[in-house]
C-alpha cells in the first residue's frame, strides 16, 4: 500500500481547493429551502465551481456520474443523485457532497443541512455526527493511528446510540480523487497504519439512526439505510502536519 506524503508546498495547493470547496457549501447555504429541487441546488453548485471559482467539479464524468453534487435526502446515506423532479420538503435533512480541483489537487467536502423546520430526533443527529467528525480530527497527529480515528467517531456515535456505517469510508486525497489510505469510522484505538507528517485524507462519517445496514439502489449510486431510517454525514479534507492537523476544507461558519 502506497500512501503519498505531501510537501508542504503541495498543502498549500490543496489548501487552495479545500477553500474553494468549502466556498461552494457557504454559497449554496441560503438556497436550501422547502420548494427547491436537488437539481436546481446542483446546477448552482456547477455554475459556481465553473464561472466563479475557475475550477472544475471533480465528481462530473467519475465512474460515470453525471452531476456536480451528490445530495443525500433523509434515509439516503450517500451519493444520492440531483434530480430536478426531487423538491425539499420542510423537514427534511440533507447532505451535499462536493469536490473541487484547482491546479490538478482536490478539495472534498460535505455539510449536513437542516431543511425548514425539523423534528428534535433529526436535529440531533445532525448534530451528534457532525461532533463525531470533529472527534475523529481531534486526534490526527503525526505518531497517531487511523483506528484511533475511528475508535473515537465510533464511541461517540454508540454513546448517542447511533450506529456507523461501515461499508464506506474516509480515503487519501491530493492529485488524485481517491487514493490510499482508506479511513475507518470505526475501530479500534492504536491499530491501523500510523499517521504520518504529510498525510491528507478525508473524515467522513455516516452515522445512522436504526442499524448501520445499508443497501444501494438501482442507479448503482443512490445508497439508503436498510431499515429506512434517516442518516447523517459530514466530511472535512485534513492535512497532518507536523504539530498536528489542518482542516483544508473548513467553512466561514467555523472560523466563529
Amino acid at each position: 500500500m502506497k500512501i503519498s506524503i505531501k510537501s508542504l508546498n503541495d498543502i498549500k495547493k490543496m489548501k487552495v481547493a479545500g477553500k474553494l470547496a468549502a466556498e461552494v457549501l457557504d454559497m449554496i447555504t441560503p438556497y436550501v429551502i422547502p420548494g427547491i429541487s436537488t437539481g436546481e441546488l446542483d446546477k448552482l453548485c456547477y455554475e459556481h465551481i465553473v464561472n466563479v471559482q475557475n475550477a472544475i467539479p471533480a465528481n462530473i464524468g467519475y465512474k460515470g456520474y453525471e452531476k456536480t453534487i451528490c445530495s443525500s435526502i433523509n434515509q439516503v446515506i450517500c451519493h444520492g443523485i440531483p434530480d430536478n423532479n426531487k423538491t425539499l420538503k420542510d423537514g427534511d435533512i440533507l447532505n451535499i457532497d462536493v469536490t473541487v480541483i484547482k491546479d490538478g489537487w482536490h478539495g472534498d467536502t460535505s455539510k449536513m443541512f437542516l431543511v425548514g423546520k425539523c423534528a428534535p430526533h433529526n436535529e440531533r443527529l445532525v448534530k451528534v455526527t457532525q461532533e463525531c467528525l470533529y472527534k475523529g480530527i481531534e486526534v490526527v497527529k503525526p505518531g497517531a493511528y487511523l483506528g484511533d480515528i475511528g475508535h473515537a467517531i465510533q464511541r461517540h456515535a454508540k454513546e448517542n446510540h447511533y450506529s456507523v456505517v461501515e461499508d464506506y469510508c474516509g480515503h487519501g486525497i491530493g492529485k488524485v480523487y481517491h487514493e490510499e489510505p482508506q479511513v475507518l469510522h470505526y475501530g479500534k484505538a492504536g491499530t491501523g497504519i500510523e499517521i504520518k507528517e504529510g498525510m491528507c485524507f478525508t473524515i467522513e462519517p455516516m452515522i445512522n439512526q436504526g442499524t448501520k445496514y445499508c443497501k444501494t439502489l438501482n442507479d448503482g449510486w443512490t445508497v439508503v439505510t436498510k431499515d429506512g431510517r434517516n442518516s447523517a454525514q459530514w466530511e472535512h479534507t485534513i492535512a497532518v502536519l507536523e504539530n498536528g492537523v489542518e482542516i483544508l476544507t473548513k467553512r466561514n461558519e467555523e472560523f466563529a
